[in-house]
């Protein structure tokens, strides 16, 4: 049994589809992957001990991109089963060009290119929309299980809280530094202080370090930009408590079952919060009339779903996970 697997471009959304691919190798645990993705999504999935083959989709970069697909699907060659988790032309027709014999996808204009187009209703959990793509090889509906991956964790031989103050969608899903550095200030007696962020982040680390520096905080590590896909996901994996927004890492944080306190503004939380993490909360104001937006800036510019939050909102939210 071969099965093709196209992974959503974002970490976050590659991470909610991991218990749609842990359902289909349940269905089929003598299968061989072949995982197709960016290059994040790939770096966090490849590890996947069923793989047999890993690839970045660099189609979009060619000039012809309609050509490009074509050549790359004769390239992967046949499968029993091919699934994308992406809802863009090129995916349907990647699938379309490989003549696997059964292709499954999101239902939208261009999937009369796949055997098994499904509608999927936005109105619930995307690991959910992912599984249920999975369950139409089903006789009934099963229920996703949890998000996983094969990443060893890091140990870092003391309690670690880390702190994740970007999100790559846009700024209006970004906490404020200031206010990272009051939480990590709060449990730094406990923990050490591990600071996240991506290439595009690292100022918002280097803030933060700032000011834990002139609190007088010095058992800290900032890993802002510093990390590979794979040290991201490990060093994620071996943390006590995770305080971050709503993005990649948050996700990463659920595949290995660590505790988190997830800051929530623009975004549709019961959408895409962390998948069944037992030990995690969401903090969010309900008052904001405007959120959620799914805007990547504040269209409003008062970014009043963030600028609610207080630091204390989020110590009592830890205090309460850890029941201090």
């Amino acid at each position: 049994m071969k099965i093709l697997i196209i992974l959503p471009n974002w970490l976050g959304d590659a991470l909610m589809a991991t218990p749609a691919i842990e359902h289909l190798c349940s269905l089929y645990p003598e299968a061989k992957l072949t995982f197709v993705g960016s290059y994040v999504a790939i770096e966090a999935i490849k590890y996947h001990p069923q793989a047999e083959a890993s690839f970045v989709d660099n189609t979009k970069k060619e000039g012809n991109r309609l050509s490009a697909t074509y050549k790359f699907a004769k390239k992967l060659g046949s499968f029993d089963i091919a699934v994308t988790f992406r809802t863009n032309i090129y995916s349907s027709l990647m699938l379309k060009f490989t003549a696997s014999k059964i292709t499954l996808g999101r239902k939208a204009w261009h999937t009369f290119l796949l055997t098994n187009p499904l509608h999927l209703s936005r109105d619930i959990h995307l690991s959910k929309q992912y599984n249920n793509l999975v369950n139409v090889l089903e006789n009934e509906l099963i229920e996703p299980p949890l998000s996983k991956l094969y990443i060893p964790k890091h140990n870092y031989g003391k309690p670690s809280l880390g702190i994740n103050p970007g999100a790559t969608y846009g700024s209006a899903k970004r906490w404020y530094p200031d206010k990272f550095a009051e939480v990590a200030k709060a449990f730094s007696d406990k923990y050490q202080i591990i600071i996240f962020g991506g290439p595009d982040e690292v100022d918002v680390g280097a803030d933060i370090e700032k000011r834990l520096q002139e609190m007088g905080i010095t058992n800290y590590l900032n890993l802002a930009g510093k990390t590979t896909i794979k040290e991201l996901c490990s060093y994620i994996g071996g943390l006590d408590v995770f305080i971050t927004n709503d993005s990649g890492p948050m996700h990463v944080a659920a595949a290995y079952q660590v505790p988190t306190v997830a800051i929530f503004g623009p975004t549709r939380h019961f959408e895409t919060c962390q998948w069944q993490n037992e030990k995690s909360v969401i903090v969010r104001r309900d008052d904001v009339p405007c959120a959620p937006c799914m805007k990547r800036t504040c269209p409003l510019k008062h970014h009043e779903c963030m600028t609610k939050i207080e630091a204390n909102d989020v110590i009592e939210e830890v205090k309460v996970l850890f029941e201090v």
